[in-house]
């Protein structure tokens, strides 16, 4: 006996309340095992694979390509429990008992851990006896809440009625259509063999009332001469103008910005420093040889040890601010995010612990996750939990910048671009390498002493770096 389960877009954790629906695994008809990734998406995040916690035949995926869907919203559906002679094999997983009840995993960020399995299909004849037995035997339906799938353009057969049984299987898809006066008969189902699913009729029931909606808004309208848009702000916008979702990595980048515009009274200072001295120490570094010799050591890595090495001597800077307790919490640890560009906009992966790391393990770190932030494969977990930003915009080919913090953090350095600038070095002038540091915090956190002080340190270091000697 089968039982069609509906699986929903499950909590991706952190606070994050709808994917994109980047790539399916998966088609209609595919036999998946339990925990077998069946949909790649995109949160503001991370690009995730969802495992489905049951084992069976796919009967209906909700959403296309693209579409952005709620926690919450259908995903697919499943067909659990094998008919007689589905399988001739122990692959079916659906005909496992434990499939009826799912693994019980639920995805909170990563996924699970169980390798995913060999996609195979079923025959249409084999499917269809494992959907019409569902309500035939009893078995539940498992109900989902009405939510908004993505438009797409429903078939009705206005030409002619069938006469013949109606091509449904849950008792939920009858109800629902007769709450909302939809004639299932005139419905051409998207499911295997013309089967009429929820989606069908959800879309039937929006495209009737889009449809009422726009007559009476055509009725009420005057006529008139059509003329520039107005936006929000009160600017003129051109009718031909493009849009922009602010969904996705830009939609979250868009969000916590204006947060910390909004929550945080910052300020910011900056000084320049000679770091010819810094550009040498690390040349040394790495031309050394023999026992001596280690992986490449970035300028970035650098920063970042001194960083933590500031943040020891000013805690003050390495805390946030508890709005509702009207309290400051100083953290023990700290965990430096830094920015990196990629193709999907600018995120800002976070090396765990690196006050408890040197150098070098702070340069393999950053190498590790800059790949995968370029390849699109950072996890939420990876994304999340800093307490200090690095922000070196050096690289995009300019001196100096006022970064906004990285709410709920209470500040972030930024490096400009190291470069051969006219300095006056031990009396004389001379030809060095200048980088200008910005330090942006949070007035609420410190005064201007302890934003100068940590500067003022970091420049000490970059200038002469013998000064690390000290922490170590």
């Amino acid at each position: 006996m089968a039982q069609v389960l509906e699986f929903k877009l499950p909590d991706l954790g952190e606070g994050l309340t709808e994917a994109e629906i980047v790539r399916w695994l998966v088609e209609v008809g595919d036999v998946v095992a339990i925990d077998q990734p069946v949909v790649e998406v995109e949160t503001a995040k991370a690009m995730v694979e969802v495992p489905c916690p049951y084992g069976g035949v796919v009967t209906a995926r909700f959403g296309e390509e693209g579409t952005e869907l709620p926690v919450g919203a259908p995903l697919l559906t499943v067909a659990v429990g094998a008919p007689e002679g589905a399988s001739g094999s122990g692959e079916d997983s659906g005909s496992d008992p434990e499939s009826a009840g799912g693994s019980g995993n639920v995805l909170v960020g990563y996924g699970t851990g169980a390798p995913a399995a060999r996609r195979r299909r079923i025959r249409p004849d084999r499917l269809d006896r494992a959907v019409t037995e569902a309500p035939v035997s009893g078995a539940p339906v498992v109900e989902a809440p009405v939510v908004e799938a993505p438009v797409v353009k429903v078939l009705v057969a206005e030409a002619s009625v069938s006469e013949g049984p109606v091509p449904v299987v849950s008792p939920l898809v009858r109800r629902l259509a007769r709450q909302h006066d939809i004639d299932l008969r005139r419905l051409a189902g998207s499911g295997p063999d013309g089967l009429i699913l929820r989606a069908d009729v959800d879309r039937a029931i929006r495209t009737a009332e889009e449809t009422a909606t726009a007559t009476a808004r055509v009725a009420r309208a005057p006529v008139q001469a059509q003329a520039p848009a107005a936006a929000p702000n009160g600017v003129a916008v051109a009718v031909d103008a493009e849009r922009i979702p602010l969904r996705g990595v830009r939609g979250a980048v868009a969000d916590k910005l204006s947060r910390s515009r909004t929550e945080i009274p910052d300020a910011t200072c900056w000084v320049d420093a000679d770091a010819t001295e810094l550009m040498a120490v690390r040349a040394a570094m790495n031309a050394a040889t023999g026992p001596s010799a280690g992986p490449k050591v970035s300028v970035l890595a650098l920063l970042a040890r001194i960083c933590t090495a500031a943040l020891a001597r000013f805690p003050e800077l390495n805390s946030t601010v508890d709005t509702e307790a009207r309290e400051i919490v100083r953290l023990s640890g700290v965990h430096l995010g830094f920015a990196a560009q990629t193709e999907r906009g600018l995120v800002v992966p976070v090396v765990r612990d690196a006050h408890t790391r040197n150098a070098e393990s702070i340069g393999a770190e950053i190498a590790r996750l800059t790949e995968l932030a370029r390849t699109g494969k950072l996890s939420p977990a990876q994304l999340t939990g800093g307490t200090f930003t690095l922000n070196n915009y050096g690289v995009f080919g300019v001196d100096g910048s006022t970064p906004i913090i990285n709410h709920p953090e209470a500040a972030m350095l930024g490096v400009g671009r190291i470069m051969p600038k006219p300095w006056v070095h031990q009396g004389e002038l001379a030809v060095r390498q200048v980088v200008q540091l910005s330090l942006t915090f949070d007035h609420r956190v410190c005064d201007g002493g302890t934003a100068g002080g940590f500067l003022r340190y970091v420049a000490d270091c970059v200038e002469q770096p013998a000064v690390l000697l000290r922490t170590l």
